[in-house]
């Protein structure tokens, strides 16, 4: 299996990704591959009931890079073409990092290359991706970053004083 390169740029999830933001796909670079599709996963390991699957995506035509905003939709053309499935939230596409407030969670972006399209329909659950992967994948790579939801402090009511 080929070794691939993955970067995300930052070690620490930006709010644009997470759920206190926009909950924007973020752009992920791929070095190394020469699949002519590519998977994605991304994930939770330290959620409070086991691993938590953030994103499923594959059918991505070749690329340096995934760009980011991606949309929460069963098949998109843009930015890339994809097909997605259904994380655990219950939703397709991707949904960013929500661990409960206070605690740090890593969140494994995991990606393969595929030797061919995967004959997945959109929606298609976690188990029946690695399962397709276990037959089509010819090269893989990871990153990780963390992320915690920070309480706020000292946020101010309407006559001024701190709360």
């Amino acid at each position: 299996m080929q070794n691939l390169t993955i970067e995300v740029g930052f070690d620490r999830f930006p709010l644009e990704h997470t759920c206190d933001g926009e909950n924007t796909s973020p752009r992920i670079r791929v070095l190394g591959s020469d699949a002519p599709y590519l998977a994605v996963i991304m994930d939770d390991p330290d959620a409070p009931r086991g691993t938590f699957t953030h994103w499923l995506a594959w059918n991505i035509p070749a690329t340096s890079e995934i760009p980011r905003g991606i949309l929460p939709e069963p098949r998109v053309s843009r930015p890339v073409p994809a097909v997605q499935g259904t994380n655990d939230f219950r939703m397709t596409g991707y949904s960013g990092p929500c661990p409960p407030k206070g605690a740090s969670h890593r969140f494994f972006i995991r990606v393969w290359g595929l030797a061919r399209e995967l004959d997945l329909p959109p929606g298609a659950d976690r188990s029946r991706l690695e399962d397709a992967l276990a037959a089509a994948a010819t090269g893989y790579g990871e990153t990780m970053a963390v992320y915690d939801r920070r309480k706020v402090f000292g946020a101010r009511s309407q006559t001024g004083s701190r709360t």
